[in-house]
């Protein structure tokens, strides 16, 4: 169907029509309703704190909930708990990148002159230059003294024995000191690093273990995570925090 419309075209000073241009403009489309977006963030163990001290006056806090788990190392923060669309905001404990390249506790293991080279980068992480120096000209000159011990019997009553012992006797020092963080943002803490030697044939794994750094990872997960409850709880009072 044909739209007419009726008008006077007005006309210039000297009896010229004016030219008049109609355009025709369809309406703009709507957009599509979009559905509100969760919001997920996950972060180092401040995170849920940071977030509150800068949010605290756009939340219900009865409608909020924190759960921490000491053995996970993390504390949770949940928004608007019963609504589908809720805010969750992960803030976790995380080792540090020098304790995840040293392979501390994980079971990696190092050839002898790979571990050199790593750890001749790293001197800043020693407690001493000298400990440093020491340990790299070692490891670059790995040797062991391997005495096996093989004793088999079988006897007429049936009774069968059969044992086999190594023992290994290398240049290396039972164990090193070195400064480093623990945790990510956390400050270094000097622990003692015991090297564990891997004989086979002629190829030898070295792999580093340190009891001192368990047992300082227990105490300041513990210590860190008191302290960031502390200050949610002056921030966000009427937040229950719940432990698992």
């Amino acid at each position: 169907m044909e739209n007419k419309i009726n008008m006077v075209v007005p006309k210039d000073y000297d009896g010229t029509p004016i030219k008049v241009i109609i355009e025709e403009c369809k309406a703009p489309e709507e957009l599509s309703p979009k559905e509100p977006e969760i919001l997920k963030i996950d972060g180092t163990i401040s995170a849920p704190l940071l977030w509150l001290e800068k949010r605290i006056g756009t939340i219900e806090q009865l409608k909020a909930h924190i759960v921490v788990c000491r053995d996970d190392m993390t504390i949770k923060l949940i928004i608007d708990e019963k609504d589908y669309y809720q805010s969750v905001i992960l803030g976790s404990l995380q080792s540090s990148k020098e304790v995840q390249d040293f392979g501390i506790n994980t079971g990696k293991t190092w050839e002898p002159e790979k571990l050199s080279m790593f750890l001749k980068m790293h001197r800043a992480c020693f407690v001493t230059k000298t400990e440093n120096m020491t340990l790299v000209s070692l490891l670059k000159n790995f040797k062991a003294k391997i005495v096996s011990d093989v004793e088999k019997s079988k006897e007429e009553s049936g009774s069968k024995t059969d044992n086999y012992s190594q023992v290994v006797d290398s240049n290396l020092p039972k164990s090193f000191k070195i400064r480093i963080p623990l945790f990510k943002g956390s400050s270094p803490e000097e622990i003692e690093v015991e090297t564990y030697a891997d004989i086979d044939g002629r190829n030898a794994s070295l792999s580093l273990v340190s009891a001192g750094a368990t047992e300082t990872v227990d105490n300041v997960k513990n210590n860190i995570i008191d302290v960031t409850l502390n200050h949610i709880r002056e921030v966000a009072p009427d937040i229950v925090i719940i432990e698992i």
